[in-house]
């Protein structure tokens, strides 16, 4: 789970996503327990608060959510030679 790999309590990253102080860990904990869903535009305020693509939050394959992990931090450290692999296949 990418908070808990970037160690942030439910209530940091609510806070850190523009949440308010006083229904962020509800709201975050909600989510994470498929309670509610968050609107797409706060998906992406808490995509860029973890430094996950927003793709992330939207497969039910742990799988395929491992690889758009993977690809991202690759993405991030040389674009260039993951451009490169990408038009050679």
């Amino acid at each position: 789970m990418a908070r808990v790999n970037n160690n942030l309590k439910q209530f940091e990253l609510g806070c850190l996503a523009g949440l308010d102080e006083e229904t962020a860990s509800s709201r975050v904990s909600q989510y994470e327990r498929n309670v509610s869903a968050p609107d797409f535009g706060l998906a992406c305020r808490f995509a860029a608060v973890l430094d996950v693509p927003e793709a992330y939050f939207y497969t039910l394959d742990d799988a395929l959510a491992s690889l758009i992990l993977q690809y991202h931090q690759f993405k991030k450290r040389s674009p260039d030679s993951f451009l490169v692999l990408t038009l050679q296949r």
